[in-house]
């Protein structure tokens, strides 16, 4: 196989989360539109994230925060966004790199982004590794389920991860 000195996964990945980061750079400033919400989940020790140690030891690996009514003072930077957020009615403020982020999805328009942790990108071959581009419509099993009390109640972190590919989604 020929040697990628370009590096198209990583121009991808690249703009893949700069898609991300246009996105919560508007919400920041004009709000959320319609009826779009976000869930994001990251890798809760990859480094510059920062989460209370409380919600540290509730989510050791990886944690999915909800941006939907209840979140404030969203800052986004060129590589990180930071929100103030609600857990079981403490408020708490995160801290998340965008290379710590292993995903997103819009379930207002089915529109998502994976994205390989990135300490494990440089463990694979360059023929494995890439950001999964946008999924249109991610399978109802692949949603976090709604949160009870809160719109910014994290979801628990599942055993291994598994990083879906866009070929399964796309019509036979």
């Amino acid at each position: 196989m020929a040697t990628d000195h370009i590096r198209y996964d990583v121009l991808a990945r690249d703009a893949l989360r700069g898609v991300l980061r246009r996105v919560l750079a508007d919400a920041a400033e004009h709000g959320l539109p319609g009826e779009h919400h976000f869930f994001i989940t990251f890798l809760s020790t990859a480094e510059g994230v920062k989460l209370s140690s409380r919600l540290l030891a509730q989510y050791p690996e990886e944690m999915t925060v909800i941006l939907q009514h209840q979140f404030w003072d969203l800052v986004v930077t060129e590589d990180r966004f930071e929100v103030g957020l609600s857990f079981g009615g403490i408020p708490e403020r995160v801290v998340v790199p965008f290379n710590a982020i292993k995903s997103f999805f819009d379930p207002s328009v089915q529109f998502g982004l994976q994205f390989e942790p990135q300490d494990t990108v440089a463990e694979t071959r360059a023929s494995d590794r890439a950001a999964t581009p946008a999924v249109p419509a991610a399978p109802p099993s692949a949603l976090p389920a709604p949160p009870a009390e809160s719109a910014s109640e994290p979801a628990k972190s599942g055993e291994g991860a598994e990083v879906v590919r866009l070929d399964r989604f796309r019509k036979k």
